[in-house]
C-alpha cells in the first residue's frame, strides 16, 4: 500500500477504519498525501467524495451528534489545527453494533483521519484552545434533511474526554464544562433525543 496505513473495523464495529497517513519530514518541514484514491482503493475503500467542508471551533465546543436521514454521508474526518475527541455511533438498524460509540482523538500532531460510513452519527468535542477541522462528504448537504441526536444520552454513554457535569435528562449543555470552560453546544443540539427515540436507517 502507498501512502496510509489502515485499521479497519476499529472499536469492533464494522466500516468504521482509522487511517494513518505517511508523513515525510526533515529540517525544513513535512510533507504528506492527506487524500489519495488509489491508495484508498487498495486498501479496499471504494467511495466517491464530492465535497469537502471545514469548521473553526474553540475549547469546549460539542457538535453533534449530527446525520442525514435520506441523504446519509459517509464522512473522511481530520483535524489540521489543535485537538478533538471524534465519535461515531452505529444507527445501523440491522448491525450488530447498533447503538454502539467509537471516539478517537483527532489533532494536528498524529495526523490521523476517522472513515465514519453512512448509518452513523457523528459529532466532535473541542479539547483545544481552537481547533481546526476538515472533513469529506460522499454526498452533498441537504439542509432540511438534517437529524442528530443527544450527546449525554445515558443508553449509548459515550465518555467524552475531560467533560464534567450530571446528566439532567435532556441534552442541555447547563451545569457541563471541560477543564472549567463551560461546555458550549448550538441550540438545536441541545434539543435532541436519546437513542430510543432515534431515527434508525
Amino acid at each position: 500500500m502507498g501512502q496510509i496505513n489502515v485499521e479497519k473495523n476499529v472499536g469492533g464495529i464494522e466500516g468504521l477504519c482509522v487511517i494513518t497517513p505517511a508523513v515525510h519530514g526533515d529540517s525544513r518541514g513535512y510533507f504528506m498525501e492527506t487524500y489519495s484514491q488509489r491508495d484508498m482503493e487498495e486498501a479496499g475503500i471504494d467511495i466517491m467524495f464530492v465535497q469537502d467542508n471545514q469548521s473553526m471551533s474553540s475549547k469546549g465546543v460539542l457538535r453533534g451528534l449530527h446525520f442525514q436521514k435520506n441523504y446519509p454521508q459517509t464522512k473522511l474526518v481530520r483535524v489540521i489545527g489543535g485537538s478533538v475527541f471524534d465519535v461515531a455511533v452505529d444507527l445501523r438498524s440491522g448491525s450488530k453494533t447498533y447503538g454502539k460509540w467509537h471516539g478517537i482523538e483527532l489533532t494536528e500532531e498524529n495526523k490521523k483521519q476517522f472513515l465514519i460510513p453512512r448509518g452513523f452519527a457523528h459529532g466532535f468535542l473541542v479539547l483545544s484552545e481552537t481547533a481546526e477541522f476538515c472533513y469529506k462528504c460522499d454526498d452533498f448537504y441537504h439542509p432540511n434533511d438534517e437529524g442528530g441526536m443527544a450527546w449525554n444520552d445515558p443508553e449509548i454513554g459515550i465518555e467524552w474526554p475531560k467533560v464534567e457535569g450530571k446528566y439532567k435528562g435532556t441534552a442541555s449543555a447547563e451545569g457541563y464544562s471541560v477543564d472549567g470552560v463551560e461546555l458550549n453546544l448550538s441550540n438545536k443540539d441541545q434539543k435532541w433525543l436519546g437513542l430510543k427515540d432515534t431515527f434508525k436507517f
